[in-house]
């Protein structure tokens, strides 16, 4: 590891533990209305898990206390009760369609995350998976707490232990066999991030505005290592907020999700094209193995500054 990693990890590396919530409301106060806090769910057919999130975060963080602003949960389509259940718990919910029409939605979780800038006004924008078990305000709250306790920070990611079943650390799959090895060997000034594709962090609209957005699985990677050259890593940090449960994907999944993954990363390194930008897998059929080939996510989004209704809706 860098020397340069190493005392990185000592200087941005914290526990949510390490900044109590009376600290983190005088700093807001402290910022006088600048350290507004937006989080947005991702969600499509999460009825079983989005509900108790949003509870959790209206209630602790909404009504207890005023850390939250907006909580906003964008639907990407869901088919099941998504919508009306997140809307029962307390969100405003946003179907991504609704949002900037006169751009064709694509299906991908980092367009949603994208189309999220246009329906939310916080200075800081909290993104949280609506797939969460056992879901802590400690989520929020944890990688909030840099951005408004630490000027010099612009981008927060949460770290934590990703239990696969009832086994300790085995989670995180597509981490440990694709991302953290890209990022060692191409970013190593990266190494030290404990969960990189994590989807539980929080940056300055200031940042996020000017990021490309990859639309697909590789909008984690993308968004750090953008951030890694648009700000410098004395920029970005990481809070310990526990442990992480949530619904695991199967192996095909992750394969997809790995080619998203590593073409965002080939795309960074080389600012060229594919030449084939598609994955074949295979399952086991009736008269043996079968392939199936799936279209690995090429397009990304341009910083949302650069899109008109974005700059007018900032400008009013």
């Amino acid at each position: 590891m860098l020397e340069e990693v190493e005392c990185w990890l000592a200087r941005r590396s914290w526990s949510a533990a390490d900044r109590p919530m009376e600290r983190l409301l005088a700093a807001r106060a402290a910022e006088a209305g600048r350290g507004s806090v937006s989080v947005v769910l991702p969600a499509l057919n999460e009825e079983a898990t989005v509900g108790g999130i949003v509870a959790t975060i209206r209630r602790e963080l909404m009504e207890k206390v005023r850390l939250v602003d907006e909580l906003v949960v964008i639907d990407s389509g869901s088919t099941d009760a998504t919508a009306e259940v997140a809307r029962e718990a307390g969100a405003r919910v946003v179907h991504r369609d609704a949002i900037l029409p006169r751009i064709p939605a694509v299906p991908g979780k980092g367009e949603v995350l994208w189309r999220s800038l246009l329906v939310t006004g916080g200075d800081i924008v909290c993104f949280i998976d609506a797939d969460l078990k056992d879901f802590s305000a400690d989520f929020v709250s944890g990688i909030v707490g840099p951005l408004l306790t630490e000027p010099d920070v612009q981008f927060v990611k949460a770290m934590y232990d990703r239990p696969f079943g009832d086994t300790t650390g085995q989670g995180g799959r597509v981490t440990e066999l694709v991302a953290r090895p890209l990022l060692n060997l191409h970013w190593p000034q990266l190494a030290g991030f404990v969960q990189p594709l994590g989807g539980e962090y929080a940056m300055r609209r200031s940042l996020l505005e000017r990021l490309p957005f990859p639309v697909g699985y590789g909008v984690e990677l993308g968004l750090l290592v953008d951030a890694l050259h648009t700000v410098g890593l004395d920029a970005l940090a990481q809070v310990d907020v526990g442990v992480r449960k949530h619904r695991h994907q199967d192996g095909q999944a992750l394969g997809r999700m790995a080619a998203a993954i590593y073409r965002t990363a080939q795309l960074r390194l080389s600012r060229g094209h594919l030449i084939r930008p598609v994955l074949t897998q295979f399952e086991r059929g009736e008269n043996g193995f079968v392939p199936r080939t799936h279209a690995v996510d090429t397009e990304e989004r341009p910083p949302m500054c650069e899109i008109q209704e974005y700059v007018s809706r900032r400008a009013a």
